[in-house]
């Protein structure tokens, strides 16, 4: 088998290093020195028991129908049992910071059990007069009202009741708050089928449920291992969690579970710590707080959301914006701060939060904190049927790996990371989010520096498409030095691959990055097809090359293979093999419009198309800008400069112009090196639809018809471009053009060069929307073999 010397030795680095460390020691005696705790030994029951109860308000008997395996000392949570209300928060005014409720704001009464045990509520208040609200308690599948505020007792749904006290709003807000019966107590004496709690019922029921709670066995157990430097062991078991584990300052420690299937950690009944719940933050199986190392291996975690909850997880429509897993929240492990983990073989399911999540202080500005995160490596972990992200580092973390994991109906992205130096390898991914690199909300000048985002995503396998934001690998906002090779994708129903250059006044352009090796079947095997692209373009420093690209049977017409768009330079598009799309090539134009006219010569823009640039970048200097609207749309104006700290644009002349208005940015030189592809069996092989320059080069390229049928030409040109040394063959269907030309999307004829060309056996070797384009470029050195007619001059006919 042929090997390239270097990616053979990388490739054995790493099954040596993975290999290493998928054979932990056996645990040890939980007795023995520097040995491993028990955690069923020291309390904990790892029972999934459960059994009918009822309750009377103001006791703390409950009488079971059966007694089972519960024991004095354990924990226990009895629903029906407790009325209490959680994460009650008030969001907004606008877009301002999430705060807990007062009571001065709204208060809250009569919650009854009859929605459910567990019932969020989410209000939206609208202050404008006459002031109103209305409410959901399906966090956002049906709402009710709106209704007007009366100051008085107002009902919503089993049993609550809420009154909205006078106050000034400053705008539009939202209020959330959880009814909860739930009880989480301990077993102080059991007699006969009668249980002593410790804490009392308030309210009656005769229809209780009494389930194990293991957190606080297990928070006592990891506890002691810390101060102990010890290991902890979980047995077989479902070990109920109503808070979580929390992991602090260990200087070294791991948690084992028997195996990824035996030891069930469930969260699906969890709130998050107390100190926390008025600010919505979700109840994780495994809390990482600072420390040195940590490992976390062989556990199933389980929660309350799974893909089919997914719109209750994601952006609820209110204003201000409300994600929903902050209303009712879980997930498998959280990490802040901790320098070093390591959670293999750990498997999530049903997670309405970011399942495997690190948010932490990280390097900035320059100053490197005393703690912070700088390795987490995720292997041979999984994450199935989950409301939201499966892995997620919502931080700038260093040197995150998720090796060899599976990623199934996640409701959410695959990943999401403004980290620095990720790798993501080896993983499968079907019916998930985007591999979403950046998505970084700052401008901030040491993102020039250090920057962040840097990602290589290698040897993985997409499979069906992409159940969330449309794109299976995307680099965007603020990602730069980004690798994407040697992926597979399978009967790929969405978009593949892009590298976005696009954003707004809160980010930096993403850019620099290589697309390699990458085989994409675009065949989409369902019944209801959309339009899709394997990969585009928009960031500037990006190499495309070595790929393939193809639908099997007929070509797709919702298909385009490779797209890309200015204003973005410096692209690298070679060597990539494309057949039976419905585009194979095209490129585009960058368009916004004004926001803010400052003065004559200086505005504003809105419009994601058009990158507000870094500090370190061409500025704009020298860019051309078309208008597309106003007083002198048709025209071209050339930009003098770009500031990047006030956004503003700057025009070398001065222009009337107003806002509103729209335009396209286009820059002199784009230095755009598109050439050796292959293109077959394409509707569209070629359509070159922006504006170019001197330095947009197409050149070398193969186009054949082959048996796509209906094709109008080979290459439709739009701009100014270098179209030298190409074979067009075989557009031989009546009216099938090789060159067809027209002028650029403002009406200029544009002065291409076409030379050494060899159009063969097509219908039509030139065309021409307005006569004198061809005349108009430079010509020399082409050859027409076997077509129908071809140009006067410029060519040698045959």
């Amino acid at each position: 088998m042929a090997c390239h010397t270097g990616a053979c030795a990388g490739m054995i680095a790493l099954l040596g290093a993975t290999a290493s460390l998928a054979a932990p020691p056996a645990p040890s005696s939980p007795g023995s020195a520097g040995g491993w705790l028990n955690v069923q030994e020291l309390g904990a029951s790892g029972s999934e028991s459960e059994t009918t109860a009822s309750t009377t308000a103001g006791s703390k008997e409950i009488t079971v129908a059966d007694v089972g395996d519960f024991r004095v000392g354990q924990g226990v949570m009895v629903s029906r049992a407790f009325t209490r209300y959680t994460g009650a928060t008030l969001w907004g005014p606008d877009r301002g910071r999430p705060s807990p409720l007062s009571g001065d704001v709204m208060e809250v009464r009569g919650y009854d059990g009859s929605s459910g045990s567990w019932c969020v509520y989410l209000l939206e208040v609208n202050p404008a007069a006459p002031a109103s609200f209305r409410w959901t308690d399906d966090i956002g599948r049906t709402w009710h009202g709106p209704v007007p505020i009366t100051h008085e007792w107002q009902p919503l749904s089993g049993g609550i009741e809420v009154r909205l006290n006078r106050r000034e709003w400053g705008g539009p807000c939202c209020i959330s708050f959880s009814g909860r019966d739930q009880l989480v107590s301990t077993i102080e004496k059991i007699e006969g089928n009668v249980l002593t709690l410790k804490d009392a019922a308030n309210r009656s029921a005769l229809d209780a449920v009494v389930r194990h709670c293991d957190d606080a066995a297990l928070q006592a157990a990891v506890d002691e291992a810390i101060r102990e430097k010890r290991n902890v062991y979980f047995p077989p078991g479902r070990y109920r969690l109503a808070s979580g584990i929390v992991v602090k300052d260990a200087t070294g420690i791991t948690l084992q579970g028997s195996s990824g299937v035996e030891t069930v950690l469930d969260v699906q009944d969890g709130v998050g710590r107390a100190s926390e719940q008025s600010t919505g933050v979700a109840a994780a199986c495994f809390t990482l707080l600072g420390g040195t190392e940590v490992t976390l291996r062989n556990f199933r975690m389980v929660g309350h959301s799974g893909f089919a909850n997914r719109d209750q997880c994601g952006s609820v429509r209110v204003t201000p914006r409300v994600w929903g897993f902050f209303l009712k929240g879980c997930n498998a492990v959280t990490i802040r701060g901790t320098e070093r983990v390591l959670v293999e073989n750990c498997h999530a399911t049903r997670m309405a939060s970011e399942c495997f999540y690190s948010g932490g202080p990280a390097r900035w500005k320059g100053n490197e904190p005393k703690q912070y995160t700088k390795a987490i490596t995720y292997l041979r972990c999984s994450v199935v049927d989950s409301g939201r992200n499966a892995f997620n580092n919502n931080d700038m973390a260093e040197n995150t790996s998720v090796l060899y994991c599976r990623i199934q109906d996640v409701g959410g992205c695959t990943w999401e990371g403004a980290s620095r130096f990720v790798r993501f390898i080896g993983n499968y991914v079907c019916n998930a989010g985007p591999v979403a690199m950046g998505n970084i909300g700052s401008r901030d000048a040491t993102l020039e520096e250090l920057g962040s985002g840097q990602h290589i995503v290698a040897d993985n396998v997409f499979e069906s498409g992409v159940a969330y934001d449309h794109c299976a690998i995307r680099s965007a906002q603020g990602a730069n030095q980004v690798v994407v090779r040697n992926n597979l994708f399978v009967n790929f129903g969405s978009h593949a691959i892009e590298m976005s250059g696009m954003g707004g006044e809160r980010w930096l352009p993403a850019g620099r990055a290589s697309i390699v090796g990458n085989i994409i079947d675009m065949t989409e095997i369902g019944d209801k097809p959309i339009a899709r692209t394997a990969i585009q373009i928009s960031a500037s420093d990006v190499m495309v090359c070595d790929n393939q690209i193809y639908v099997r049977g007929t070509p797709a017409p919702l298909v385009t293979a490779i797209r890309i768009t200015e204003p973005a330079v410096n692209l690298s598009i070679h060597d990539n093999l494309i057949r039976n799309c419905g585009i194979g090539l095209v490129t585009g134009r960058g368009q916004a419009s004004i926001s803010q006219v400052v003065d004559p010569a200086t505005f504003l823009l809105t419009g994601r198309d058009v990158p507000l640039v870094q500090r370190q970048s061409h500025r704009y200097r020298g860019f051309h800008l078309a208008w597309l609207s106003g007083k002198a749309s048709k025209t071209v104006s050339v930009i003098e400069s770009f500031d990047p700290e006030s956004l503003r644009f700057r025009l070398r002349e001065p222009h009337e112009m107003e806002t509103g208005d729209r335009f396209e940015v286009f820059p002199p030189s784009a230095n755009w090196s598109i050439h050796h592809n292959t293109i077959t069996d394409c509707l569209q092989p070629v359509v070159l639809d922006s504006y170019g320059s001197p330095t947009s080069s197409f050149a070398d390229n193969t186009l054949t018809r082959g048996g796509a049928t209906g094709v109008k030409a080979a290459v439709a040109i739009r701009g100014a471009f270098r179209v030298t040394g190409n074979h067009l063959f075989g557009f031989d269907e009546p009216g099938s053009i090789g060159l067809s030309l027209f002028p650029n999307a403002v009406g200029q004829v544009c002065r291409s060069v076409y030379q050494n060309n060899v159009i063969e056996e097509c219908s039509l070797a030139t065309a021409e929307s307005v006569k004198g384009l061809w005349k108009a470029s430079l010509v020399s050195g082409n050859r027409f073999e076997e077509c129908g007619s071809a140009p006067d001059a410029g060519g040698l006919p045959r």
